[in-house]
């Protein structure tokens, strides 16, 4: 049969969500999880949300700790202990990679992601009580074991569970909402400094426990994943959360009937082919490509020079003549409004642009303006030359702004939609440890090349950036309007199943509305 008279005879069943009477009831999703979809959709981009929160809300606060006389007299900090206080989460998360994937296999994706926010609550309470730097640092090691579970966990479950057509939305809005976190970080740290004096710091780490509380309270009204569930031969509830969640329970949709179909068979083959083992992503060359992208994703994203500003925009902005704590932290919460803005743009254009042309937009500028804030820095550090540091200032939220239309969006969307299931969830886990790995090399490094060579610094990473650019340009593939098994034809060269792709049902679905 074709595949446009199968999408017919599908498509015929039913034009919509049944009459209510006819729904099968429920045997497997939870009373608590909403009849309606859309709802449901609403509740996953919740989860998001309230992940990206707490990413963004801890970097913010390092960024504003360390600008902030209460926090680095209160440890004494020299650069060392800096950047040791500030690299530790990554340690933390480069833990989280060796073991984060096999768990997400075993346990679910639901069930990991409420124990990463319950490890993340303990982290925040020892960071919180510090009294002196080991302590400190213990706390932000567990907060980056929790970051780093609940990083794949998250972007795993929320690309499986997703219908397509919202899949690039909550996938980018999963880490644009990193910058509303840091906007909260920026304000709460201001504020703090004048009404709590010595002890200003703490109120913003303590409050770091609400996005973790946020996400335990949505998890009971979200269905587990259904590729998960069809991994683990219960296609009767795989079916059921796939009709829940995109279709108010309607399992005759002519898009649950076709997803259900793709998923059993693709995974059938991978069954067949492999297993679900951290050696599995070397196994085939296909296998070997979804690894590069989504290693190329994980070194690119971190190297682009977001890290100086995410951490030590207050040594930046130093460099750049601008040395006011108070204009500092003010600069702050208005790059993480800046960069919010320009983050949902581009997952706007997610879907419009593609994936590898709104990644090349991103790098490119990236590029440009990274290089003119090393010039600016290197021409105008005296802070002689009010108009020349405003010069200085204005490079750094271009290129913020550059790398939010495209890297933050792209960071979380890329990785999951390049990886089949066998590999996803320990690819993830790959993922989250070079991406730790990386962001601890250079939160840490950073300071002392601040140090020793100042605006020099920036130049370095921008050429290391041009070869990102060149790697993308030539090897990175275009995912946009496919479901997760689809994007196997890209790689493998072949589609694992034999029913029409997704995008067809759903045009021929509109054709009869």
């Amino acid at each position: 049969m074709s595949k446009s008279k199968h999408v017919t005879q599908i498509t015929n069943e039913t034009s919509g969500p049944s009459d209510p009477n006819t729904i099968p009831p429920r045997r497997y999703v939870s009373r608590l999880v909403p009849h309606n979809s859309n709802i449901i959709t609403l509740l996953l981009m919740g989860t998001a949300t309230v992940q990206a929160v707490t990413m963004g809300y801890d970097a913010s606060m390092m960024n504003g700790l360390n600008i902030l006389p209460s926090y680095t007299d209160y440890f004494s900090l020299n650069t060392a202990a800096l950047s040791l206080n500030t690299a530790s989460i990554w340690v933390g998360g480069m833990v989280a990679g060796f073991f984060a994937g096999q768990l997400c296999d075993w346990l679910g994706r639901k069930t990991v992601m409420f124990w990463g926010a319950v490890l993340s609550i303990i982290g925040v309470i020892i960071q919180t009580c510090a009294q002196n730097i080991a302590m400190f640092i213990v706390g932000r090691v567990i907060i980056g074991l929790a970051a780093g579970i609940s990083g794949v966990a998250a972007p795993t479950y929320m690309a499986e569970t997703s219908p397509v057509r919202w899949r690039s939305i909550m996938l980018g809005i999963y880490f644009d909402l990193w910058f509303m976190g840091g906007l909260i970080a920026a304000g709460i740290t201001y504020g703090t400094q004048y009404i709590l004096t010595t002890w200003a710091w703490r109120l913003p780490s303590l409050l770091q426990v609400i996005p973790a509380v946020g996400c335990i309270a949505v998890l009971p009204f979200i269905p587990e994943s259904p590729r998960w569930l069809a991994y683990q031969d219960r296609r009767d509830d795989a079916i059921e959360v796939l009709a829940v969640a995109h279709a108010w329970g309607d399992q005759s949709d002519p898009i649950v009937v076709i997803e259900y179909q793709e998923i059993i068979q693709t995974l059938e083959f991978e069954k067949i082919a492999g297993s679900v083992s951290p050696l599995e992503g070397f196994r085939t060359a296909g296998n070997r490509k979804r690894l590069l992208l989504m290693a190329s994703v994980a070194i690119l994203s971190m190297t682009a020079g977001n890290n100086i500003a995410t951490y030590y925009l207050g040594t930046m902005l130093t460099q750049a003549g601008v040395t006011n704590t108070n204009t500092q932290l003010q600069i702050s919460m208005i790059m993480s409004a800046w960069s919010l803005v320009l983050a949902l743009i581009g997952t706007l254009f997610a879907e419009k642009l593609g994936r590898r042309k709104l990644g090349l937009i991103s790098q490119f500028f990236c590029i440009v303006f990274l290089y003119l804030t090393g010039a600016f820095s290197g021409l105008y550090s005296d802070g002689t030359n009010t108009s020349g540091s405003y010069a200085t200032v204005a490079m750094m939220f271009l290129f913020m702004g550059s790398y939010s239309f495209g890297w933050t969006p792209l960071t979380v969307l890329y990785p999951v939609e390049v990886l089949n299931y066998s590999t996803r969830a320990v690819g993830m886990g790959i993922y989250t440890f070079l991406a730790n790995g990386v962001g601890l090399m250079i939160t840490f490094a950073f300071p002392f090349a601040f140090e020793a060579i100042a605006w020099k610094t920036y130049m370095i990473n921008s050429t290391f950036t041009v070869l990102g650019f060149i790697f993308m340009y030539f090897y990175w593939v275009e995912t946009k309007g496919r479901s997760l098994e689809e994007v196997d034809l890209l790689i493998d060269g072949v589609k694992h199943s034999d029913v029409p792709d997704i995008s067809d049902v759903i045009d021929k679905k509109v054709s009869h509305v």
